[in-house]
């Protein structure tokens, strides 16, 4: 084999320069505003624990509005996406904070004469819709936002780190919801409502931050050197020019190419099966009594921390090989087998654990590859469209905890909508076996 020669390591040495600044320099901060984000998305599950009696609310009333934060996503996925492209992301994501951090906050308040007058299940519904609807551009403006900074085969690792997040989130979520929730007890107010109003708070501030921190796109972005802003924006712009010559860049693009809805029926079976385990899982945990409550608590978050494992070694992985299409599809039908295992486990609870954890180092892992792919098929306004439109994939995510907890409500047991669960996994990376089979390493 010929060894590269220096125009080649120096290319190679620059390449690697710039993607080590850049992700120091934006994914932790990313990664710090999703973290709040999901927190602020995933508290109810611990929080109904209490609120659930205090409210009088049924595991069908919580479900159904644990999903409904998720119809709030028709709204603002497309045009979030589209603003991220065509304007000021930084802008855009600071603005999301401020409202998604007010109504955060604002749940702390259901119950009370702030809302006299209106039934304690409509100020339910009603907040977790606007919930939904504020945080909605979020996801797919941040994913739009990395493709201004990172060229196609960059993408899945810093995706993996970026995406790590997620479980990450709940894994410290639910123990820190949960200490809130037993310890404090200030001013009189139950530890339900502090969940809410404390982890709303922080995004608002963090609102103010991000405007200061966050550069929209490399040409504006004093932090980086002259010679690694060059060849940055060079391979951007190359990069776009691919998929100008394909035909695949504007909005109309992504409406008309099948791939896209492809990829919004596998999302959303996805996030069909994994909120919904989100959302009840504290409350399978919880059910085990024959276990103590610390290790029932640590049994609700550590599969969400074996899931930041299983997304960083499949986003790293991808990145190797480049095979985005099996970095998809795999994961998601070990998710499916290790659900139904959970279930033919019931009675041993050891053993039941073991198999969350299982699932949650697999039901995670797609993410990095899956979300490469709007930015790897398409370019510009098209790929934006893309992301929007497949974000609505999140309506799985009013599907799944409405039908499982109306399931727990009929049954009166857990195992019911946990084979529904498994099911929409296994169909789910069925489905993916059939994306495109694009790879980052060769289709340049």
């Amino acid at each position: 084999m010929t060894s590269p020669g220096p125009a080649q390591q120096t290319r190679e040495t620059l390449s690697q320069r710039t993607y080590r600044r850049v992700t120091r320099r934006i994914v932790p901060f990313l990664m710090f505003i999703y973290l709040l984000a999901y927190i602020d998305r995933a508290n109810l599950g611990v929080a109904k624990l209490q609120m659930q009696q205090a409210l009088g609310f049924t595991d069908a009333i919580i479900g159904l509005g644990a999903g409904l934060f998720f119809l709030g996503y028709l709204f603002l996925n497309i045009p979030g996406s589209l603003i991220a492209e065509r304007g000021s992301a930084r802008q855009w994501i600071a603005g999301i904070m401020f409202a998604w951090g007010a109504i955060a906050s604002l749940m702390g308040a259901l119950g009370s004469p702030l809302f006299n007058g209106i039934p304690h299940v409509t100020q339910f519904y009603g907040l977790r819709v606007l919930l939904g609807t504020a945080e909605a551009g979020l996801f797919p403006g941040i994913i739009v936002y990395l493709s201004h900074w990172y060229i196609p085969e960059d993408r899945p690792r810093a995706k993996a780190y970026f995406m790590v997040t997620q479980p990450l989130a709940v894994a410290i979520g639910i123990p820190l919801s949960r200490w809130i929730l037993e310890n404090a007890d200030w001013s009189g107010l139950p530890g339900w409502r502090w969940v809410f109003i404390l982890e709303g708070l922080l995004p608002v501030f963090m609102g103010f931050v991000t405007l200061w921190y966050l550069t929209d796109r490399p040409q504006r972005a004093g932090w980086l050197p002259e010679a690694e802003k060059r060849w940055l924006m060079a391979e951007l712009k190359a990069d776009e020019a691919r998929k100008t010559a394909a035909h695949r860049v504007s909005v109309m693009d992504a409406l008309h190419y099948p791939q896209t809805f492809l990829l919004l029926t596998v999302y959303f079976l996805i996030v069909t099966g994994n909120q919904a385990l989100i959302f009840f899982i504290p409350s399978i945990t919880d059910g085990m009594k024959s276990m103590p409550v610390a290790v029932r608590t640590l049994a609700a978050g550590a599969p969400y921390a074996c899931s930041a494992v299983g997304i960083l070694l499949n986003g790293l992985w991808a990145h190797r090989t480049g095979a985005l299409r099996w970095h998809t599809a795999l994961p998601v039908l070990a998710t499916g087998i290790s659900l139904t295992l959970v279930i033919l486990s019931a009675g041993h609870p050891w053993l039941t654990m073991g198999l969350f954890c299982l699932a949650g180092f697999t039901c995670q892992a797609y993410l990095p590859a899956f979300w490469s792919l709007p930015t790897t098929l398409l370019g510009k306004s098209a790929a934006a469209t893309a992301v929007g439109v497949i974000c609505l994939g999140n309506l799985g995510g009013l599907a799944g905890p409405w039908l499982f907890g109306y399931l727990k409500t009929a049954t009166g047991r857990y195992d019911t909508g946990l084979w529904v669960l498994a099911g929409c996994m296994l169909v789910s990376g069925t489905l993916a076996t059939r994306i495109r089979a694009v790879s980052i390493k060769h289709d340049q």
